[in-house]
């Protein structure tokens, strides 16, 4: 049954009284708002024949928040109350101190709408999504006699937002999210492998559980894991790397996206820190973080402050031209804000945050890029990662990867890893394929704690000189 909607000036509180202790707490203050939210979601996992998890979490409170310079009062609760909201105005007015400052222009209206606001959960029954993993779970198994286990997942979310601020402005926003994953194990001769596929966006579940889905899915993930069955051991040393379309943009995010958020170069502590105007990648890498795509997992009709999403170049032609940016970070700095203030709930404040970061076409096909490659590696998927946001340094597990030979590619590998840094890889990206591709909808991100939902993109790419780590003797 679909719940009524969030409407907590409605039925938890006066809007005239919440708008007077917010007023009582940013008098003074350069900015801040009252931010309401409810967040209900799901998630069913079947794990080798049994349903293992089945869970429902619902939540709801506000965060209240004062902003003067660069120090900010914030204060949270799960109670929706008057009370409640005096106490939390009261310490977030610490921040304000004597006051004197000019609150900010309020974020521009919009009548966006990039997703329909319909609760996912609300697609199927419960039972209807139990019989669909069973299915999954069934049709899995009989695809190859070395499946020796599966397990198949849903989860679906709806994130409804209120967003108060110190004029009157009142801004809303509801959020759907569903994913469908699928994980196979497979052996042979002793030896077992893993294979996963999956994804999701900001619709319902009506889509991710029809059959001809869902199969396609199990398939892909049957594949990655006969892949992995095959793999050698993965050679080491600097050669020629070539980074597949999609989901291999994870790469770019970690390495190139965090530092192109605006409170890293205030605060200085970015690779690419004093940069702006100058070249910092190679000519034809143009890098977009677009809020603005439809359905897509990372997208926002409006931040979690209310200014609209933006479509934000960030390297053009390879030179720097933007950073993203909250309301804070674009004040301090003489910016506007791009519609990245993004926060992982109600118990938390909003920072600079990617929505869907990815890189523009070129104009070679992965046939000419993989031909470039005399030695070295082609690399299609990714798992886990790390970064340091102040040099750009990372090293980034591959779970799908070959080696390349005379143009050719052969084997697959196991154990890859790739070494570099963000500013120096962009700078040794010799060729951008024309097939640029979003990943599936698996992103999130994390920064200070804080998770958010993000998306990921290029074409294929060639990049010199990377560093892999392999087992390889």
């Amino acid at each position: 049954m679909t719940e009524a909607p969030f409407r907590p000036f409605d039925t938890l509180i006066d809007e005239s009284a919440a708008l007077r202790q917010l007023r009582a707490a940013t008098e003074g203050a350069e900015d801040g708002e009252l931010f309401l939210e409810r967040r209900r979601s799901e998630s069913l996992l079947l794990d080798d024949g049994r349903i293992r998890n089945a869970s429902y979490d619902a939540s709801e409170g506000f965060g209240l928040r004062a902003v003067k310079g660069e120090v900010a009062g914030y204060a949270h609760s799960t109670h929706i109350t008057e009370s409640a909201l005096q106490r939390a105005a009261q310490t977030a007015r610490l921040a304000v101190g004597d006051g004197g400052g000019v609150m900010a222009p309020p974020p521009p209206g919009t009548n966006r709408r990039l997703y329909r606001p319909d609760d996912p959960m609300a697609d199927a029954g419960f039972s209807v999504k139990i019989d669909t993993l069973r299915e999954i779970d069934a049709f899995a198994r009989g695809l190859d006699k070395r499946v020796v286990q599966v397990s198949a997942s849903i989860a679906a979310a709806l994130q409804e937002i209120e967003i108060l601020r110190p004029d009157g402005q009142h801004l809303r926003d509801v959020r759907p999210m569903a994913r469908l994953n699928i994980s196979i194990i497979v052996e042979q001769d002793g030896r077992r492998e893993t294979g996963t596929m999956g994804g999701g966006g900001r619709f319902g579940l009506a889509g991710l559980l029809a059959r001809d889905h869902w199969e396609g899915v199990a398939r892909e993930a049957l594949r990655i894991a006969l892949v992995n069955l095959e793999a050698v051991p993965a050679p080491a040393g600097v050669m020629d790397v070539a980074l597949g379309a999609g989901w291999p943009g994870i790469l770019l995010h970690e390495a190139v996206g965090h530092g192109l958020e605006g409170d890293f170069n205030r605060k200085k502590s970015s690779a690419f820190c004093g940069l702006m105007g100058q070249r910092i990648a190679a000519p034809g890498v143009t890098v977009l973080d677009d809020g603005t795509l439809p359905e897509r997992r990372g997208s926002i009709n409006i931040d979690d402050e209310g200014t609209p999403s933006g479509r934000n170049v960030l390297i053009e032609d390879g030179i720097l031209v933007g950073y993203m940016q909250d309301r804070q970070n674009a004040r301090l700095m003489g910016a506007q804000p791009t519609g990245n203030g993004r926060r992982e709930s109600y118990a938390h404040t909003p920072m600079p945050r990617m929505t869907n970061t990815y890189m523009l076409n070129g104009e070679a096909t992965r046939d000419d890029i993989i031909a470039e490659i005399g030695n070295g590696l082609w690399a299609v998927g990714f798992g886990g990662g790390q970064v340091d946001i102040t040099n750009g340094k990372f090293v980034f597990s591959c779970t799908e990867a070959y080696i390349v030979k005379n143009g050719k590619i052969g084997a697959p590998v196991k154990g890859a890893t790739l070494i570099g840094d963000g500013p120096t890889a962009l700078q040794h990206v010799r060729a951008i394929g024309n097939d640029m591709a979003l990943d599936p909808g698996i992103g999130n991100c994390g920064k200070a704690g804080q998770w958010v939902p993000v998306g990921v993109g290029q074409p294929t790419l060639l990049i010199g000189g990377l560093t892999v780590g392999g087992s390889a003797t």
